[in-house]
């Protein structure tokens, strides 16, 4: 343990991100990051390339910015103690837009092969690195809802609350076979202990086609996994009104940024077409299975992770495609 990784490791112990690594974990990483400078205005990571770098940004900030033909649209900012590259780390793609340093700016790069590597040997540190990426994720697309709101100028008043009566009557008299639930985790290629976990003390649920799952707003405790059906997924825009952002079908997760976060419902789920039948996860069984410490929950964790990035794409896009939509203005 030379003396500079030493060092890095202790600064890697000041940032959110990386506070549940105990100091092994984080001496890992510095082991395989690089300290970098960069001026402002040079672009990190360009839109397209492959993702070969994770960044954590020390100092200064970028900005995600997509370059369209009525001009730059920037889709956020990353921010000191932000992970830059986190969604074409998890699923593989090409960077969706330029990462554009705003000031000058310090980042430690990991290798994404290096990182790769030793999360294959190492299952307590990549469990470590997958909470991370998935908390990263999952404040991104929180901050990409919110910006999708913010698109269009108007009553900024998010819709009263409208809880349905059924939602508190005959959802718990509904039950489905245990079989059926570990068909569908076993679908996912979950391990035995999460899928014994999950069946056991998932809750089923049954909506009706527009009924309400939970509302934008609302605070979470639980999030869910559908076994038959589709969920919408929207949210309110002032001026515009209710927008679809995206649709959800069998062993798709949904609900569970407010488990991480504890900040209310960025969006809102309710049944569509035919209505749907969910799993509903308690907060305190997502906290004992998705414990730091118990490395057999990974396969979740991954599934979890994708599914954050995927949304975040689609969110991202939707926000391109209004911008286009209005000629590179908001209405």
């Amino acid at each position: 343990m030379n003396e500079s990784s030493t060092g890095l490791a202790e600064l890697l112990s000041r940032f959110q991100v990386f506070s549940h690594f105990d100091d092994d974990q984080r001496q890992m990483l510095a082991s395989i990051g690089v300290l970098k400078t960069l001026e402002s205005e040079v672009v990190a990571l360009p839109e397209g390339d492959p993702p070969t770098q994770l960044i954590l940004v020390l100092k200064g900030a970028f900005r995600i910015q997509h370059t369209t033909q009525f001009g730059p649209l920037t889709l956020g900012h990353v921010l000191p103690g932000d992970l830059l590259g986190d969604m074409g780390y998890i699923d593989g793609k090409g960077h969706a837009a330029d990462a554009v340093s705003e000031t000058e700016v310090e980042v430690l790069a990991l290798d994404a092969a290096d990182l790769t590597a030793r999360t294959n040997e190492d299952s307590a540190f990549a469990a470590a690195m997958l909470w991370a990426l998935w908390r990263s994720l999952s404040g991104k697309l929180r901050k990409a809802n919110g910006q999708l709101a913010g698109f269009f100028k108007g009553d900024a008043t998010s819709p009263p609350l409208e809880i349905p009566l059924a939602k508190t009557l005959y959802k718990d008299e509904f039950r489905i076979d245990m079989a059926t639930k570990r068909n569908l985790f076993q679908e996912q290629r979950l391990s035995p202990l999460e899928i014994n976990l999950l069946s056991t003390l998932s809750r089923e649920r049954r909506y009706e086609s527009g009924e309400v799952v939970f509302h934008e707003g609302e605070q979470g405790d639980e999030m869910f996994v559908i076994v038959s059906g589709t969920v919408l997924i929207s949210k309110f825009i002032p001026g515009a009104g209710d927008e679809a952002l995206t649709f959800l079908g069998r062993g798709d997760y949904f609900g569970e940024m407010a488990l991480i976060d504890s900040e209310p419902r960025s969006a809102g789920a309710r049944a569509h077409d035919d209505g749907v039948t969910v799993l509903a996860i308690p907060r305190d069984v997502v906290n004992g299975l998705l414990n730091i410490e118990r490395v057999s929950s990974l396969r979740l964790l991954r599934l979890l992770c994708s599914m954050a990035a995927l949304r975040l794409r689609e969110s991202n896009g939707k926000l391109l495609g209004w911008y286009l939509l209005s000629a590179g203005k908001s209405t």
